[in-house]
């Protein structure tokens, strides 16, 4: 008999979770209420963890996570998705200071040359071959381009996900979900009554620590709010413009049809708000012109908010909770959610399963 696992939350976590339970035979039924604030839904979706400032094991995941991403598409398209919005468009990293700019080409190509050929390669760009790239982009910045950086749409590769997972059997509930005991096991309580598991994994994101220490086993989870606005410029063939990386906390993604994406805010201590609010929106688009002033006649389309599951160590949660051998976590992604939930996703299930999966020793609850 299939082991039956309850995956709440249909994120990028739970939606990598599920499908690749799925994919080795489980059977899945995933569980989420819709509530607005999911950071999936609103995040920017840049695939280049190479360009990132981050260092140490964060680093190291992130990293792995880009690099996981080749196999994940081929996992998608045989269950039979080919769309997930995902683009190697290439990465500007750019800068007005010369020096730290120099810093950066030095730190991305030792990542490069560890990396291989998912990176792609490094090249130093003058400010009109950087332009020609990305038009918009100021007269006085100097940049890097590496070319294997990508983009995903969060939605698209989540809906993916979740419908590739669908095709391998996985089932759906929408509803809210309480942990419960129900003799030795772990149950999940929804609307319609006790959903019986093997097993239970919690990425519910930034709600992942409420469902928790409701069930006596706070994990160290908290929402931060990002607000990241999409903007349109018309005409412009924007497909296969590079994203922007300032070297800041701020960033600028290019979609297909004039769209652009341009944040983020970084509101740690927000708690579950997912407003727009006036100063989030001046910061954003305070940002995004310094760098980019040819975005300034563009059309403002929208502005969501994504409560970032934020871990308080810096780490992402991922593991079997202690004293609960049956309920696993995977929350804490911050703003790296869609580079690595996929990875560890699949790690994940692995372990639910009963494999040993020493890579998740360093992120354990």
């Amino acid at each position: 008999m299939s082991p039956r696992i309850a995956v709440v939350g249909a994120g990028i976590a739970g939606a990598s979770v599920a499908f690749a339970l799925a994919r080795r035979g489980a059977a899945v039924t995933i569980i989420d209420d819709g509530s607005p604030g999911q950071a999936t839904a609103a995040s920017a979706g840049i695939i280049a963890p190479w360009v990132s400032t981050a260092t140490g094991p964060f680093y190291d995941l992130y990293a792995a996570g880009g690099a996981y991403y080749p196999v994940l598409l081929e996992q998608l398209a045989e269950a039979g998705i080919t769309r997930t919005d995902y683009r190697r468009t290439g990465s500007l990293i750019v800068n007005r200071d010369a020096a730290l700019l120099h810093a950066a080409e030095e730190r991305v190509r030792a990542r490069v040359e560890v990396a291989g050929s998912v990176a792609g390669e490094v090249q130093r760009l003058t400010n009109a071959e950087a332009r020609q790239l990305f038009p918009a982009l100021a007269e006085d910045v100097e940049a890097v381009l590496l070319t294997g950086g990508g983009r995903v749409d969060g939605r698209t590769l989540r809906d993916a996900l979740l419908t590739a997972a669908g095709t391998l059997g996985a089932q759906r509930i929408t509803s809210d979900a309480q942990l419960v005991k129900d003799g030795a096991r772990t149950a999940v309580r929804v609307e319609d009554g006790l959903l019986d598991a093997d097993a239970v994994v919690v990425a519910a994101g930034a709600w992942s620590a409420q469902l928790l220490e409701a069930a006596h086993a706070p994990v160290p989870v908290a929402p931060q709010r990002g607000q990241i606005t999409h903007l349109r410029l018309e005409g412009a063939d924007t497909s296969a413009w590079p994203t922007i990386a300032p070297l800041s906390h701020h960033y600028i993604v290019a979609f297909d049809g004039g769209r652009v994406a341009v944040g983020a805010t970084r509101e740690t201590g927000s708690g579950f708000d997912p407003r727009v609010t006036a100063a989030g929106q001046l910061q954003v688009l305070q940002d995004a012109l310094g760098i980019a002033p040819g975005l300034a006649e563009a059309t403002v389309l929208e502005t969501r908010v994504g409560l970032r599951p934020l871990a308080d160590h810096g780490l992402p949660v991922v593991g079997t909770l202690p004293g609960h051998a049956d309920v696993w976590v995977a929350s804490g992604y911050g703003p790296a959610g869609l580079t690595m939930g996929p990875l560890l996703g699949d790690i994940l299930a692995r372990g639910v399963l009963g494999e040993d999966v020493p890579e998740l020793a360093p992120l354990a609850p």
